[in-house]
């Protein structure tokens, strides 16, 4: 088997996660995803999938709780492309847009710091 964590939700809708031996809250799955640890999340009666359901409803937490990410319009435009048959074409398209807008994030705060630091040095000299 895989090294992916199995957290179990039960019907109280408690989430257990096995490798800790402990109850969790959606925070601590937030956490888990910052962290890039990799995890699934079991129906302990079913035993269906229910990551994705979990990472949605972390999602509509951080939209209600923060700055949102998602404007009103980009959501219905979202819901109505279940109704076509581009569903498949855009979901790949907005995971490789999201991909590619945290790369060159990244890639932009790492050149940020590398100019402080080269700007620290020279300050020095």
């Amino acid at each position: 088997m895989n090294n992916r964590r199995i957290i179990k939700k039960y019907p109280n809708r408690r989430l257990y996660d096995t490798e800790d031996s402990k109850y969790i809250t959606l925070e601590d799955i937030r956490i888990l995803v910052i962290k890039n640890k990799e995890f699934v999340v079991i129906d302990a009666k079913t035993k269906d999938d229910l990551t994705r359901n979990i990472l949605l409803q972390i999602i509509i937490e951080k939209e209600q709780n923060s700055e949102p990410i998602f404007s009103i319009k980009v959501l219905a435009q979202i819901i109505r492309s279940y109704e076509n048959s581009f569903q498949h074409t855009i979901g790949n398209q907005l995971e490789k847009n999201i991909e590619k807008l945290i790369y060159q994030y990244q890639n932009q705060q790492q050149y940020a710091g590398s100019n402080t630091t080269r700007t620290s040095i020279k300050d020095e000299d």
